[in-house]
């Protein structure tokens, strides 16, 4: 089994050194007080009666496991004695309400007891399973001790005997809200128990096929589902043949990530070519500039191509870490740059614009623009980030994924090592029998300049890939000093340089980053005439708070020239973008509402930031796409 990287990489500094201190020591204690106050750990212990406050909803064991995996990934970079301690007792709490036969589920114990397995469409069942899966791998990659992943064992075993083919006697149905999927696969790399991975492939193969289980369902039990249409859970048509991404965004791609995991174990290709259409479908006609997906507020769902608002834009935290995650997993069917590019884009943009830079404090949604007094499609306003969410599935979502994060950087084989991602940081590689030691010097993201050193006991043959992003024009690499031949060494977004490494090595890689006008697709009605300001992997925004209200009446000049600065003070530091700008004088137009006469314009300064940073201020507008 291959060694696990998220726990291999240690950050020594720079930008995600910064991330990771803050999840530790901020959000991770915040998500669990959040846990302990609003009644969920409490509901873990099937000690609710009628009548009492903090009713156990659906998917609460679901929030609890997201916090148990991000503590575990967070233990295995720093000990922690007391984090150890709380996870420990919320998995003697699980032990204690596991049924002989190995169920365990807050809210069906409790609340619905006569209804296990009746409702898979909505209540969540198997999507709280696997995330208690999930959990439990992790905890026992950090501590060794597999108590917890035993309990769920047991739990995935007695689910084995629940599930399959109805010729069986089982029940040939699968989750409304996917997850277990990828969950059981994990299991399987722990385990090495290969009815874990048949499982999970059952999952996927039964998904959409007729008749279909989810109409049988409500027929059988008699009820009317809240939501009847079966392209909102991806059920309707088989995986192998859906071509276009739909319905309920973080349930697709977790959906995604569970058939690419099987293609991948079971050299499926008919599977692997499915997810590549999906991907396509994604990156190329729904997928905003940060890396957010799901644009439809009503069902968090997909919409039309190319239907991307931006003020109305739902872009739920969620989704932008499940694409990531879909994203790291098409990587390794396909070991190509391009989809590093998009899990880049939405690790440093869509998911992390979800969280406060104090780290306690949340976005659900993640629009492009906003204008707090403007009505969004749900009717609602847009509102500064509360410390928690009635359904609050992206804090410890947004937690888990920092606190695993070194795993995107490298990736390796028994031929290749990859390095996929930059930041000051030192990892160890076991290949051909011994260790090769790898050590990023760098300011990623706010600099393209990396330094990677190599050390190894002994001269060790094998390629290392270094991915040149697909942001960057014109990447330069040397080697112990001497330029590389980028274009005759480069790959699928990497460029290969194959050689017997000694300790000593050394590669410097140049990746220029220069301000990008960006334009969108001409389809994406709402971004005509408009453009949004990049810089290396980083997607800018103007706030109000910078530049004055009515940012919608900003306008770029032709080849306006730009200035970056580093602002320490700033936003906890970050590179600030400078130019001159046009902009409608409000004053000059009177108090008409419409007029003929020629709008007067005066000359401005803008300054943007990294749209991550966005809402950290006094709350006010915020735009990413301006007129040009």
């Amino acid at each position: 089994m291959k060694q696990s990287l998220h726990d291999s990489v240690k950050f020594t500094g720079g930008f995600w050194l910064h991330l990771e201190e803050i999840n530790r020591n901020r959000t991770i204690p915040m998500n669990y007080k959040q846990l302990v106050d609003t009644g969920r750990i409490k509901a873990m212990k099937l000690e609710w009666k009628e009548g009492e406050p903090d009713c156990p909803h659906h998917f609460w064991d679901s929030d609890v496991a997201k916090w148990m995996e991000a503590a575990a990934f967070s233990l295995k970079k720093t000990p922690d004695s007391t984090l150890e301690k709380q996870i420990d007792e919320i998995i003697d709490i699980i032990e204690r309400g596991q049924t002989s036969e190995g169920y365990y589920n807050s809210y069906f114990l409790q609340i619905e007891p006569t209804r296990r397995w009746q409702d898979l469409r909505i209540k969540h069942e198997l999507y709280c399973a696997g995330h208690l899966m999930e959990a439990a791998v992790a905890y026992m990659e950090t501590t060794g001790r597999r108590k917890f992943l035993d309990i769920m064992c047991k739990y995935a075993d007695y689910i084995d005997t629940v599930f399959g083919p109805e010729a069986e006697g089982k029940i040939p149905g699968y989750p409304g809200h996917e997850e277990i999927e990828l969950a059981l696969v994990k299991m399987y790399h722990a385990t090495n128990n290969q009815k874990y991975l048949l499982l999970s492939k059952f999952f996927v193969d039964v998904r959409g096929t007729e008749p279909n289980y989810f109409e049988l369902e409500s027929q059988k039990y008699g009820y009317k589902p809240v939501w009847t249409e079966l392209n909102y859970f991806q059920a309707h048509t088989p995986v192998r043949t859906q071509d276009e991404a739909v319905g309920h965004a973080v349930r697709a791609v977790y959906l995604y990530c569970g058939m690419a995991d099987v293609a991948l174990e079971t050299d499926d290709e008919k599977l692997g070519e499915a997810c590549k259409e999906l991907w396509d479908n994604i990156v190329k006609k729904k997928m905003y500039i940060t890396g957010a997906i799901g644009s439809c507020y009503h069902g968090e769902t997909f919409s039309n191509a190319y239907d991307l608002p931006n003020e109305e834009a739902y872009a739920e935290t969620c989704a932008s870490i499940g694409l990531a995650f879909f994203a790291h997993r098409m990587f390794q069917l396909h070991k190509k740059g391009e989809y590093m590019d998009v899990l880049e884009r939405a690790i440093y943009n869509g998911a992390s614009s979800g969280i406060s830079l104090d780290g306690t404090r949340f976005f659900y949604v993640n629009p492009l623009a906003c204008y707090p007094d403007g009505t969004l499609a749900n009717g609602q306003k847009h509102t500064p980030r509360p410390e928690w969410f009635t359904c609050s599935c992206c804090p410890p979502n947004i937690a888990r994924l920092r606190a695993s994060a070194g795993q995107y950087f490298y990736d390796y084989n028994d031929t290749t090592i990859w390095v996929n991602l930059y930041n000051d940081s030192v990892t160890d590689i076991k290949m051909q029998d011994h260790c090769i030691t790898l050590t990023q010097t760098t300011d990623y993201p706010w600099d393209g300049k990396v330094n990677v050193n190599i050390q190894s006991a002994r001269p060790v043959e094998c390629g290392i890939a270094f991915r040149v992003p697909g942001w960057c024009r014109e990447a330069s690499i040397k080697l112990n000093g001497t330029d590389i031949d980028c274009k005759s060494s480069a790959k699928d977004g990497y460029v290969y340089i194959k050689r017997t490494w000694t300790s000593g090595d050394n590669v410097e890689i140049t990746l220029p980053m220069p301000v990008e006008l960006i334009h969108a697709n001409p389809k994406v009605r709402h971004d005509c005439g408009r453009v949004a300001l990049t810089r290396g992997p980083l997607v800018y925004c103007f706030e109000q708070q910078d530049n004055g209200a009515d940012l919608n009446a900003v306008s770029l000049m032709p080849d306006t020239d730009f200035k970056l600065e580093y602002d320490s003070e700033l936003l906890n530091g970050c590179v600030v973008i400078s130019t001159e700008a046009m902009k409608i004088d409000q004053n000059s137009w009177g108090d008409e509402l419409y007029s003929p006469k020629e709008p007067v314009t005066v000359p401005c300064k803008l300054k943007a930031v990294p749209y991550f940073c966005w809402g950290n201020r006094k709350f006010g507008e915020m735009q990413i796409w301006i007129r040009q």
